[in-house]
């Protein structure tokens, strides 16, 4: 099969999906000798639009893993714009924090297999947690961009030989449940409405918050979050001088669970 471009639609508010999704898709150029098109789809007007995608183009798409699931109001957009020709090759690649990745890539395979294309492999990658710096600490690594190559590799040499594409081996019953954030003391942690705040005293009104936020729901004015907050932590990682936190008693104990029970180095997953 001769790939005249590859389309790399990422989701990544924090930056961790995309470095994953730019070291595959390097390799992936390298060995295939094509052309790479960069789709950031963490842009709102970029979700507004339909792409349909050739059965010449290799698709890699990228999100991260949200309480083990793609994120719910990726979701809908990922499904409704993302569109194959039948036979258009794709890969699913996922990025996670250190926890686990529960149902994401499964659900990322069976949603781009419904869609038109026919996904030669998928992957789940660790980078650093949005919620802190020491879940998932210096991810990705040396190793992991290891790893990264090493998928692309195996993804070209089996569209390069041409042989059908044979569905991936992956249970394709109904994706199960979103994964419930714990507290400290091992109860529910509840912060579905809980949004970010700002340091008035520090805050320079530089705008980049505004920038950063894939929901659009920072006022530019204000500063504040007056939308839907899907705690992708865009905002809090952007700031230049740290102004945005997260102040609610829930978050702030789900994260210290995170901290206390994420210890061992987790691994990568490579299906191709």
């Amino acid at each position: 099969m001769k790939i005249k471009q590859i389309c790399v639609v990422s989701f990544s508010p924090t930056g961790g999906t995309e470095r994953a999704a730019r070291v595959t898709a390097g390799e992936l150029a390298r060995r295939l000798a094509a052309e790479t098109r960069l789709i950031d789809f963490t842009r709102p007007e970029n979700r507004q639009r339909e792409y349909r995608f050739a059965p010449d183009e290799l698709v890699l798409v990228c999100t991260p893993v949200y309480a083990g699931r793609i994120p719910n109001k990726l979701l809908p957009e990922l499904r409704a714009r993302i569109l194959g020709a039948g036979q258009t090759p794709a890969l699913a690649v996922c990025v996670f924090g250190g926890r686990s990745v529960d149902e994401a890539l499964r659900e990322l395979v069976l949603l781009l297999d419904g869609n038109g294309f026919h996904t030669a492999g998928a992957a789940a990658f660790v980078c650093r947690h949005a919620f802190s710096d020491r879940v998932g600490a210096g991810r990705p690594d040396d190793a992991d961009r290891l790893q990264m190559r090493e998928f692309a590799r195996k993804a070209a040499e089996k569209l390069e030989c041409g042989a059908p594409l044979s569905p991936l081996p992956i249970d394709r019953s109904e994706i199960g449940p979103y994964y419930t954030p714990l507290k400290a003391d091992g109860t529910p942690a509840r912060f579905l409405k809980a949004k970010p705040l700002t340091r008035e005293d520090i805050c320079t009104r530089c705008g980049l918050c505004v920038q950063a936020c894939p929901m659009h729901s920072i006022d530019e004015t204000t500063m504040e979050a007056v939308g839907l907050c899907i705690k992708c932590q865009a905002c809090v990682r952007h700031c230049p001088v740290h102004a945005k936190y997260f102040a609610d008693a829930d978050f702030l104990s789900h994260t210290a669970m995170l901290e206390q029970t994420c210890t061992e180095r987790a691994e990568n997953i490579l299906l191709v």
